[in-house]
């Protein structure tokens, strides 16, 4: 049995939060890597190919994610976790 299969996983209000969650999931276990588990040159890569698509949202898309992300760190009780969701920018960046 696998992680996931043993996880309770949380039922999502969209498939957009669901996508955000996972997306979050990814982003912060490469933040966690070291060098052995990851070359730094791929965990750059990941991390500016997710800049960049972040960067070619609409204004709608992006509000709505800067909105997932704040409901995210609201909820986070990891206050470590909290902190990465809170340092994308993007939530200060937020009109």
């Amino acid at each position: 049995m696998t992680y996931w299969e043993t996880a309770s996983m949380p039922v999502y209000s969209s498939l957009t939060h669901a996508l955000a969650e996972a997306l979050v999931d990814v982003l912060w276990f490469i933040e966690g890597c070291d060098d052995e588990q990851m070359d730094p040159d791929d965990a750059v890569k990941v991390l500016e190919g997710v800049g960049h698509l972040v960067s070619k949202l609409s204004s709608g898309q992006r509000s709505e994610f800067v909105d997932l992300l704040r409901t995210m760190a609201e909820a986070e009780s990891d206050s470590a976790r909290r902190g990465f969701l809170e340092g994308f920018g993007l939530l200060d960046d937020a009109v």
